[in-house]
């Protein structure tokens, strides 16, 4: 028999993580099995929780997991309290409970520790698409999950493998954009820079891909709509991006609000168990989105009450419940007892959550060291990176000689993005600039250019303010720079306390419509016959036709993060090539919606010249202007005939024929002419970011691999069909054949 005296075998750091689990285990009762499953909150949600109410959570009810910050309605958002309550309540739980298990705390880090005042803001979502660098997203993944871990925090809700595929759906901003092979890309490579080489790594995260397996193309672009797709757009435009988060191993996915095909993803054993552990063999914790599981019977109607919904969120095979805390982990004890769900199944979730907090190592160190979390979060590396990261996203959409400026013009900075910090971070991001560090886009054109700087703000989201100051302002300098378009906002638009504006106002889902208030003022300005720059701070791609015929310059700054007013300013005046390529289309108009570069073709039946195109947007999908110019060569094929699973390159020579340092993306897409099946007009296959001085050349390689053209067949396998393909880049085309007898 065991001596009183001994140390358990889990606390023992040099036994095998199977046996530490299984000792650990067989020791705990139900009641604390359920508390391991089930998250708890500090902070105003459904209703505010103090951190003495989630201590006593911990200590009488045993909740593992926590979210205290990293969220918008925390209790912390400043590092000192965060660092403090994080240390506290571990002490709780491990000093306090009978097994003294650690606790498991989750942020929403989704670009960069914005949700923490001295933390380090990345670009927005589109922002990184913009940069069609997975690289850089694996960079700026890094640097989050450091900043996060030295804050107390283990999981990052990131990151988003969503296709955008409606710009009208509030979360647009947090995607990669429309193309499923980029978002891939992207996504793969922030769970690369959230877990490291492993979890276990002092500096590494949880990831957690989300949100699984389709949200993005919600009925009427509204937010948890039904999605209403097709089982081939399912497992064809959705799911290839969590494949790729897959095949780097990620630790955690989350699944979608919606219903797909009338099956609410947290209570579908179909999704979430059938295809994701099951055909695509996924073997990490399914973590509920935030009231996934009540809104099975509040909102989807499909259960009678919590215990139902419970019930049948653990049937689907749902591992943690984020913030369902004590109510839930009562209703699985009861549901236990009573015989309706088997205790091995809670026993299989307890497993997987305790082998993530072994290898964490928490259970050698939970807590955090205040000097070292000062040092890290926020460091001006860090900021480095951001900063790159958001000079890399700038994306000119539009110039009429006009830009770059030489350096020395007095200028007017106007609109209601150039001087608002919050705008400037976007959604996810804290929702008060106190304490922050943002660097705007009026900061950084002051610290830029040698002319003056004339401020007028002109304009706020909906309303005028005075635009007569601005016009007159604009009279008497050599440019104006306005910044226009969207505030910080989630989901929906909202919520309109952090906001200031109504859900009947912009922005929303109904209008993607710059406001008039907005419009007016660019107008105005313009009228006065000096030139403008329009700056679009924004998350989504907005309807600005009036701008794109008039203004002669415009710049797509995204949500660009903490340095981003530097980065638009230097990317103004010339210090900063606008290497950034569109990652979603900017439509025309609400009329020209759905606008998908990689849409469907079909038949005309009164002729094609009859029919007006299927895909004419404002600006293209892959669109971005430069500084430089840019010349390709003759492509070519590395191999013209390929095996259905074997690569081939696309070589093609690119020089700069200017006289200027500038960045090219070599985009390369790839028509379908071998399946049966409609196959879109084309897909996005390979890219490659490539920066070259003056005057060099250089010979590009794009690596295509065959299983890439292929289809996802029901096992989650892609098929690829023998026959021809047409490959593109730039203004040219090469023939390639896939040959299933090919050797």
């Amino acid at each position: 028999m065991q001596s009183s005296s001994k140390q358990p075998l889990y606390k023992d750091d040099t036994v095998t993580l199977t046996k530490r689990v299984d000792d650990l285990l067989e020791r705990m009762t139900l009641e604390e099995k359920a508390g391991q499953l089930v998250g708890t909150w500090a902070g105003q949600l459904s209703e505010f929780k103090s951190v003495d109410d989630v201590a006593d959570e911990v200590r009488e009810h045993g909740v593992g997991a926590v979210a205290s910050f990293g969220w918008g309605g925390a209790v912390d958002m400043r590092l000192d309290d965060i660092v403090e309550n994080v240390n506290r309540l571990q002490e709780v739980a491990l000093s306090e409970t009978r097994l003294g298990i650690p606790l498991l705390f989750n942020v929403d880090a989704v670009h960069g520790h914005a949700y923490v005042a001295e933390g380090t803001a990345f670009p927005n979502g589109l922002g990184v698409g913009a940069t069609w660098d997975a690289d850089r997203a694996e960079q700026a993944a890094a640097v989050t999950a450091t900043e996060v871990r030295r804050s107390g925090a283990h999981q990052n809700y990131s990151p988003t493998c969503d296709v955008a595929r409606d710009p009208r759906w509030g979360r647009a901003f947090e995607t990669f954009g429309e193309s499923p092979y980029l978002c891939g890309k992207l996504a793969a490579g922030k769970v690369r820079g959230y877990q490291g080489d492993g979890i276990e790594e002092r500096d590494s995260v949880i990831a957690t891909a989300k949100h699984f397996p389709a949200y993005s193309e919600p009925a009427r672009g509204e937010d948890a709509a039904p999605v209403e797709v097709s089982e081939y757009v399912l497992r064809n435009v959705f799911l290839p991006s969590f494949f790729e988060a897959l095949d780097e191993d990620v630790e955690s996915v989350m699944p979608c609000y919606n219903a797909i095909d009338g099956e609410p993803a947290h209570g579908s054993r179909r999704y979430l168990t059938d295809l994701l552990r099951g055909t695509l063999g996924f073997d990490g914790t399914i973590v509920s989105d935030w009231s996934g599981v009540q809104m099975l019977h509040d909102d989807h109607k499909i259960t009678e009450d919590h215990r139902g919904s419970v019930r049948q969120t653990r049937d689907a095979g749902l591992d943690i419940a984020s913030v369902d805390a004590v109510d839930h982990a009562e209703h699985l004890v009861s549901l236990v007892e009573e015989g309706e769900l088997a205790e091995a199944t809670v026993d299989e979730s307890v497993r997987r959550v305790l082998e993530q907090k072994f290898r964490l190592g928490l259970f050698e160190d939970a807590f955090v060291d205040l000097t070292e979390a000062r040092d890290v979060v926020g460091a001006d590396p860090h900021r480095e990176a951001s900063l790159d990261a958001a000079r890399e996203s700038m994306t000119l959409l539009k110039n009429d000689d006009l830009l770059p400026l030489d350096g020395d013009e007095d200028v007017l900075v106007a609109g209601p993005n150039a001087d608002e910090p919050v705008h400037q971070l976007g959604g996810w991001s804290v929702p008060d600039a106190e304490g922050t560090d943002i660097v705007t886009v009026r900061d950084g054109i002051g610290a830029v250019t040698d002319g003056e700087v004339v401020y007028e703000r002109g304009a706020t989201m909906n309303d005028e303010l005075d635009v007569d100051a601005a016009v007159e302002a604009a009279a008497d300098v050599d440019v104006a720079v306005v910044a226009v378009g969207e505030p910080w906002y989630l989901h929906e638009f909202g919520p309109s306390v952090d906001t200031g504006t109504e859900p009947d106002e912009f922005p929303n889902r109904h209008s993607l419509a710059l406001p008039d208030a907005q419009r007016d003022l660019v107008e105005a300005i313009h009228e006065t016959g000096t030139p403008v720059v329009g700056v679009l701070v924004t998350g989504r791609p907005l309807i600005v036709d009036w701008m794109a015929e008039h203004v002669p310059a415009l710049l797509m700054a995204y949500y660009p993060g903490t340095m981003g007013g530097r980065a638009v300013a230097e990317t103004l005046f010339g210090e900063n090539e606008p290497g950034g390529r569109l990652p979603i289309s900017i439509p025309r108009s609400e009329g020209h919606l759905p606008t998908r570069f990689n849409h469907f073709p079909h038949p005309t039946p009164i002729g094609q010249d009859e029919h007006p195109s299927s895909y004419d947007p404002l600006f293209e999908f892959g669109h971005g202007l430069s500084y430089a110019e840019f010349e390709y060569g003759e492509a070519t094929l590395d191999a013209s005939t390929i095996g259905p699973h074997e690569t081939t390159t696309l070589q093609v020579p690119v020089e700069n024929v200017s006289d200027r340092a500038g960045t090219e993306v070599v985009q390369v897409y790839v028509t379908d002419h071998a399946s049966a099946t409609v196959t879109p007009v084309r897909e996005l296959r390979g890219f490659e970011r490539v920066s070259l001085d003056a005057g060099e050349a250089t010979t590009v390689g794009v690596e295509l691999d065959a299983a890439s053209f292929g289809r996802v067949d029901d096992d989650g396998v892609r098929q690829t069909d023998a026959g021809e393909y047409t490959v593109r880049v730039g203004e040219q085309t090469v023939e390639l054949r896939v040959e299933t007898t090919y050797n």
